[in-house]
């Protein structure tokens, strides 16, 4: 199991109006994910960033993307993908 940042960024013709009637179905299906270990953070950065950061659990890339994927508001992001390395030991 390897670790994976994604980069969620709201597509540039996303309306808040498209995010509100979201929110009730992402919250509950993220509750889900992060209740089977397969999420873990979800941070937000404000606007006008647009972004959220997830953190997601899973065997590779393409497993990750389809995790993120079962959140309802994926249909409104574009994903970049960044596995997490530890960092080299030192000495």
């Amino acid at each position: 199991m390897s670790t994976f940042i994604v980069v969620c960024s709201f597509k540039t013709t996303t309306t808040e109006e498209a995010i509100g009637a979201l929110v009730a179905a992402e919250r509950s299906a993220a509750a889900t994910l992060q209740k089977s270990g397969r999420i873990g953070f979800i941070h937000i950065a404000p606007p006008p960033r647009r972004k959220v950061f997830i953190e997601v659990m899973a065997d590779d890339a393409t497993s990750a993307e389809e995790t993120v994927n079962e959140l309802p508001m994926a249909v409104l992001w574009d994903l970049d993908m960044y596995p997490v390395v530890a960092p080299p030991a030192a000495g």
